[in-house]
């Protein structure tokens, strides 16, 4: 047996100190862009009442408001709570989303332009 393999066994690191484990930093997850199922008001509700209740799913249902002012303000606040679950890209990956965006631009420019081309000769060569 090698002197490596004695000092693993005996649980001891290099310079024979004891509990030789070391801590492995992680880091933080990226947000993933989901939500929880669950509603705040729906999660103080089984904590209430303990986790073996049913979860509550019914939740406030409002017909549609004759209201045109209420109705762009609910509208509003909607979008504005979409656009908080939207997971935006930082500059670098926009800038790579942009420049491949404008490549495929210049590559399909080129490639209908050359076949417009390419049709007009024909049709001039075929009716004169």
């Amino acid at each position: 047996m090698s002197d490596e393999r004695v000092g693993a066994d005996a649980g001891t690191d290099i310079e024979g100190r004891r509990g030789g484990r070391t801590a492995v930093v992680t880091r933080p997850q990226r947000p993933t862009g989901k939500r929880s199922r669950l509603r705040a008001d729906t999660a103080v509700d089984l904590a209430k009442n303990g986790a073996d209740t049913k979860v509550k799913t019914a939740t406030k249902v409002s017909g549609p408001s004759r209201n045109p002012f209420a109705f762009v303000y609910d509208y509003l606040k909607q979008v504005a709570a979409e656009l908080r679950k939207v997971i935006w890209p930082n500059r670098k990956q926009m800038m790579t989303y942009t420049s491949v965006v404008l490549v495929f631009l210049a590559f399909m420019v080129a490639l209908i332009g050359l076949a417009d081309f390419g049709l007009a000769k024909l049709v001039l060569l075929v009716f004169g």
